[in-house]
């Protein structure tokens, strides 16, 4: 489910949905092996996680290092899957695209030490109402007659020929 609308964030119908993004980090260790990812409990928010990169920190050793998530599937369960196998020598970075899921999402180092830096972008998808159309309709029609007003200009008159005597 992708939610690039053209810039539908401030203009649309009824029923569509408004989108603001947010930079998203964490840091997976061998003390903090895992993170989840949760949006707030408002009822009219969705909430979403785009997986930009996993990248491998300064102090990670030589091993492999496995990052998973888990989030829910297209019929409601949880299942977990591997995003990264990452190893200092050969694939200290992955770059996953955009990688969207719905709140919540949990991220674990399944394997290694890390740290590992999981980065993207925290989605909030809200739906637009009939009120907030309105309020952009007015603000449009006022900007409108801001504009007829600014091409009422008097037109210039030529200028009188003088006539040879």
């Amino acid at each position: 489910m992708s939610f690039h609308d053209d810039e539908s964030s401030d203009i649309g119908l009824a029923g569509q949905s408004k989108l603001e993004s947010f930079l998203f980090s964490c840091e997976l260790s061998s003390k903090v092996p895992f993170y989840t990812f949760q949006g707030d409990e408002e009822e009219d928010l969705e909430h979403f996680l785009e997986l930009r990169t996993v990248c491998l920190g300064e102090d990670a050793k030589e091993e492999s290092n496995v990052v998973e998530v888990t989030a829910m599937n297209h019929q409601g369960k949880t299942i977990s899957v591997p995003i990264a196998n990452l190893h200092i020598r050969c694939l200290p970075m992955v770059s996953l695209g955009e990688f969207e899921l719905k709140a919540p999402v949990t991220l674990r180092l399944k394997a290694g030490s890390g740290p590992v830096t999981v980065s993207g972008l925290h989605l909030i998808a809200s739906q637009v109402d009939d009120s907030d159309l309105s309020d952009e309709d007015d603000e449009d029609e006022d900007d409108d007659e801001e504009e007829d007003e600014e091409e009422e200009i008097t037109p210039i008159k030529p200028a009188k020929k003088k006539q040879k005597q």
